[in-house]
């Protein structure tokens, strides 16, 4: 288990997913190894860019831990969150719409660091599944609502204010989306490299963005060929955000 963890954080997500899995068959069906095993091939998944195979882990993984820890524990409640992560990779975003939904009420009436946390996390996948279906001004407002109250300088508050941004950038708003996007970037910078690797190439989507938007089209240009270079690199070719970098990169160029 500690390999596999080392593993993903060390971005060799091909070599984690096949360690936790041979953990997770190594064990009983009900053991926590096991799931947690499950759980941790689901998200080596997804980083390859595998989000139909790291969906059907993660539903493997729900079920363990449902049966190990019940329904309102915060990892089961977790597991959810990630899993809703997937729906929106796969497009899927009313369906994540709904499962954010539900893990935020049920986190919401927790309580603990963890549950606080969590609230945070499927209020994010929840923002980022109405930018997706044009809703750009609840996501907004959402994320400015979970920004308020998530006020730590961590990872969960750059990827609420990476929601934010592709809010502003949504309506048009490409000043805004500018500045906010810059502070995104300097607090990524200001990350642990464990706590920044999750999100790369993000900050330079957005600043693309929103570049792109206000005609800055050069400077545009840059960021969204780093913001694909850094994608590629780190999670592979159909990995949802080296997709998104790659159109975005195809229309600045008139593609």
């Amino acid at each position: 288990m500690h390999q596999a963890k080392e593993l993903y954080e060390a971005r060799r997500y091909a070599e984690a997913e096949a360690e936790a899995r041979a953990v997770a068959r190594s064990r009983p069906r009900d053991d926590e190894y096991a799931a947690l095993a499950l759980n941790i091939a689901a998200i080596a998944t997804g980083a390859q860019g595998r989000h139909a195979e790291a969906l059907a882990t993660y539903e493997d993984a729900l079920a363990a831990f449902t049966r190990i820890f019940g329904v309102a524990h915060w990892l089961t409640l977790k597991v959810r969150s990630d899993r809703a992560q997937q729906l929106a990779a796969l497009g899927r975003y009313a369906e994540c719409e709904a499962e954010c939904a539900a893990v935020a009420l049920a986190a919401a009436g927790g309580t603990g660091s963890e549950m606080a946390l969590l609230t945070a996390a499927s209020r994010n996948g929840l923002v980022y599944a109405l930018n997706a279906q044009g809703r750009q001004a609840e996501a907004e407002a959402l994320a400015r609502e979970a920004l308020a109250a998530h006020r730590a300088a961590d990872r969960m508050s750059l990827v609420l204010r990476l929601g934010l941004v592709r809010s502003l950038n949504g309506q048009a708003r490409y000043e805004e989306a500018l500045v906010e996007a810059q502070g995104a970037g300097e607090l990524f910078r200001g990350l642990s490299e464990e706590q920044r690797h999750p999100d790369a190439g993000a900050v330079e989507l957005a600043l693309a963005t929103a570049l792109s938007g206000l005609g800055r089209e050069d400077e545009a240009r840059g960021q969204a060929a780093a913001a694909h270079d850094v994608c590629l690199a780190s999670f592979g070719p159909n990995h949802h955000r080296t997709v998104e970098a790659r159109a975005l990169l195809g229309r600045i160029n008139g593609g």
